[in-house]
């Protein structure tokens, strides 16, 4: 996916952090999570990501601004489902031809959905333990 980054000395707001298969999840987030305290950040995190009209986000292969209130994080880069939430950011990066660097979130999303098919979405999130219950594939495929 060939998408130039924004100038960020142009940006309003301090990029959010986000690692490549949060951008699948925050397309499919409908108020469900591990804890009272990791909805309400969710909550916030995708409202404006879904509210604003210009978005920037950095890219990162690493813990970011989702996973600092989620109960499996250990530490920076670290957390207890490691092997699988690399695989998830790998498999999207891969899917979509994603870099660590700042893009503009609802501009990255428009391409993921236009790009994305349900069988790169099963390849992504096979082993994921929310698809079941999330609305991520309908939402960015509209299968």
């Amino acid at each position: 996916m060939e998408l130039t980054p924004r100038d960020p000395s142009k940006q309003q707001s301090e990029p959010i952090l986000l690692r490549p298969h949060h951008l699948l999840c925050t397309q499919g987030y409908s108020g469900k999570g591990y804890d009272a305290a990791f909805v309400e950040h969710m909550d916030r995190i995708v409202h404006r990501l879904r509210t604003e009209e210009a978005t920037p986000i950095r890219l990162t292969f690493s813990t970011d601004e989702l996973c600092s209130r989620c109960p499996n994080k250990l530490g920076e880069d670290h957390c207890s489902t490691n092997e699988k939430v690399k695989a998830f950011d790998a498999k999207t990066a891969e899917c979509f031809h994603l870099e660590e660097k700042t893009y503009i979130y609802q501009d990255l999303v428009k391409e993921i959905q236009k790009n994305a098919t349900p069988e790169m979405m099963d390849y992504i999130c096979g082993d994921c333990q929310w698809a079941p219950i999330s609305s991520c594939k309908k939402n960015i495929t509209g299968k």
